[in-house]
């Protein structure tokens, strides 16, 4: 992973939103309307964080019929760990 990209990443999740949305997330694929449920924001408010999000690919989106079903891109993220820790070990 570059620093481009860890960047955006460090930028997206500073965001208490988008932050819990991934807490949310943490434990299995939920809908739109679940996120929503937990979440005090209105649903253009989400659309926006989950854009970002996936725009990152820190998510993953799958439609099913009218609905989206969102999880965690553990890849994503497994990559973004791996750079934090070698930045630790430069320290």
């Amino acid at each position: 992973m570059d620093i481009k990209t860890a960047s955006a990443i460090c930028k997206a999740l500073s965001d208490q939103n988008r932050l819990k949305i991934i807490e949310l997330l943490s434990d299995g694929e939920k809908c739109a309307c679940r996120l929503l449920e937990e979440l005090n924001i209105t649903q253009p408010t989400l659309s926006h964080h989950m854009k970002l999000l996936t725009d990152l690919e820190l998510i993953n989106c799958r439609k099913s019929g009218k609905w989206q079903h969102y999880s965690i891109n553990t890849a994503v993220f497994d990559k973004f760990n791996d750079f934090i820790c070698k930045l630790y070990k430069e320290i």
